[in-house]
């Protein structure tokens, strides 16, 4: 996006987690004014090859997110530990494109809530969370009838549960369409990516559970649906790269020339849809319950998965388990309404406990 508009774009700030190599070149090309990374140890390598200011842990990052020169925050950290810094920048007025879904599955209600009373604006950078928000424009909130979220289906959508049971990492990892980090590869094979999809979409799009809905879309062409109280659909389509929502999220409200590769409609293609089978993919049903209960649950789900794909990957359970482990730490948990930030910190602590006694 950067080197496309660079009369467009000014990249302030960068962080990373321990990819010193990957962020020295990064500054290089990009001059950031400071940086961001995870612990003093990245930041002593770091020194050398960068002249400019160098933030440290989850303090440093919220510093380099509420920056006076900074108007547009891009949050892509995976999983809770990008939450401190989403929440100051929201509290500091920023714009904030959000990559991240699990900050507003463990805390969209105060996000939300924070975002409303400072009138920032909140732009998913998710394709699917892209495409709901750019086919709302169609018409009034309160036409809409439902969002449909779709789904490639992953690795495993035409394995029967007795394989999908036997899967390795390997298979796992295997994604059809999108070339992905293991964390997310791995949600994408058990549906869980989806079902963290259900709950960002009740929290951004302000909409009851029931009104969001999954459907299988193997070719990830369509991003997602909006179908309004007339029966009209109004639908989303690119090729699958996530070039476009991310600077769709960038540059808004303005949309400009791109570099992702466009959808070709004078070549011959197809385009199919299928329910999901919640018997394979429980990850779904979960969702639900979670979008339902509200308060804490959403903290438990995220840590409890997060834990559980570690212990696939480490050899500590089989691909099979991941959602029934969930399962139980949800069935476990008292939920707990109207939370604070300690309060889902804890839960997502207690949460994370739980599931390494099970799999210790």
């Amino acid at each position: 996006m950067i080197r496309a508009h660079p009369d467009r774009l000014h990249l302030v700030g960068l962080s990373a987690h321990q990819n010193v190599e990957l962020l020295a070149a990064q500054c290089a090309e990009f001059g950031p004014t400071a940086v961001a990374i995870a612990d003093h140890a990245g930041a002593r390598a770091l020194r050398d090859r960068f002249a400019g200011q160098i933030h440290v842990g989850t303090e440093g990052l919220t510093a380099l997110a509420c920056r006076d020169d900074v108007d547009v925050v891009l949050a892509a950290i995976v999983g809770s530990a990008g939450l401190p810094a989403v929440l100051a920048a929201i509290r500091a007025g920023k714009q904030l494109a959000l990559a991240n879904k699990e900050c507003l599955v463990v805390a969209g209600e105060i996000l939300m809530r924070e975002a409303a009373a400072r009138g920032v604006v909140i732009l998913p950078v998710d394709s699917e969370h892209s495409a709901v928000f750019q086919a709302m424009k169609s018409g009034r909130r309160d036409e809409v009838r439902r969002v449909i979220l779709t789904a490639s289906g992953g690795p495993f959508r035409n394995w029967s549960a007795e394989q999908m049971s036997r899967a390795t990492v390997a298979d796992a990892l295997n994604h059809p369409t999108w070339s992905m980090g293991k964390k997310i590869s791995i949600d994408s094979a058990t549906m869980f990516n989806k079902a963290l999809e259900i709950i960002e979409a009740v929290w951004l799009f302000d909409l009851p559970p029931e009104r969001v809905e999954v459907v299988i879309h193997p070719e990830s062409v369509v991003h997602s649906m909006v179908e309004f109280v007339d029966g009209s659909v109004i639908a989303q389509l690119s090729p699958p790269d996530m070039r476009t929502p991310i600077q769709y999220s960038l540059c808004y409200p303005d949309r400009i020339p791109g570099s992702a590769p466009k959808l070709d409609i004078n070549r011959a293609f197809g385009l199919t849809f299928a329910p999901p089978d919640p018997q394979r993919f429980p990850a779904l049903r979960l969702a639900y319950e979670v979008a339902r209960q509200r308060g804490t649950m959403g903290a438990v789900l995220n840590a409890a998965n997060e834990e559980a794909v570690a212990g696939f990957t480490t050899g500590k359970i089989a691909f099979g388990q991941i959602a029934s482990l969930v399962e139980t730490i949800m069935q476990r948990h008292r939920v707990q309404p109207n939370p604070s930030l300690d309060d889902l910190m804890e839960a997502d602590r207690w949460a994370r406990t739980q599931v390494g006694e099970l799999i210790c």
